[in-house]
């Protein structure tokens, strides 16, 4: 999708209110503050150390993988991508064995309630109050997830959201349909650790939530339904 990603690509724009966001980069720094080691290069060739595009990060956090991408991949859009070739009715090779759900998160943040504001604010402003990028009121909804979370309630989460989306101030006029949404706001809520993203209406009904199971097995329901007429 994206070919050959040089090292070190995209990481100069990185501003700083992505650098604070991400939980995962400060516990990898503060592990290597404490052990003493130069993150900057590769103990064993002497050079730059090398950046893959996607890391995967143990979060000890049951059948749930966390996977962190590197500019220039944004998450929503890569993984609508994979989920448009999942779909697609001329693809009926299953190509996974495990994975059974993916669910993009574009940023996180502690599980605070004033850090919870400062993540809302940076995922849905794009989507929401950018003049350049809305043009009318939106149908919206909030979908909160929680694996292992205790910290804040579900509720509160979904109130503070849709406080943040219909803010004082905004020109437009968006409203609340837990059923028929153009928009939808995912968090994901593990361990002391908050994510969140912004999908469209086609999350649930054109691609089953992202659930990879469910697509396939629609696919090869369809296609057995057809040879039998």
């Amino acid at each position: 999708m994206y070919g050959d990603m040089k090292d070190g690509e995209g990481e100069s724009g990185d501003n700083e209110e992505e650098e604070e966001l991400s939980i995962e980069d400060q516990i990898k720094r503060e592990l290597r503050e404490i052990k003493g080691e130069d993150s900057s290069k590769d103990s064993s060739s002497g050079g730059m150390k090398r950046k893959d595009p996607l890391a995967f990060i143990d979060l000890n956090c049951e059948c749930v993988t966390f996977c962190k991408t590197r500019k220039p991949i944004v998450p929503e859009e890569f993984v609508l991508d994979i989920m448009k070739d999942l779909a697609d009715p001329k693809n009926m090779v299953k190509r996974t064995r495990y994975v059974q759900k993916l669910t993009p998160i574009t940023y996180s943040c502690n599980a605070k309630m004033e850090q919870l504001i400062k993540l809302a604010n940076l995922v849905i402003g794009p989507h929401f109050h950018d003049p350049s990028k809305v043009k009318t009121g939106y149908k919206f909804a909030v979908e909160v997830t929680r694996r292992n979370f205790n910290t804040i309630e579900r509720m509160d989460i979904i109130n503070q959201v849709v406080k943040l989306v219909n803010k004082e101030g905004s020109e437009f006029n968006h409203t609340v349909n837990l059923k028929d949404y153009d928009k939808l706001i995912l968090v994901e809520c593990f361990k002391s650790n908050i994510g969140m993203c912004v999908v469209d209406g086609d999350y649930k009904t054109k691609y089953r939530k992202y659930n990879v199971q469910q697509i396939y097995e629609s696919k090869f329901q369809k296609n057995d339904s057809e040879d039998v007429k």
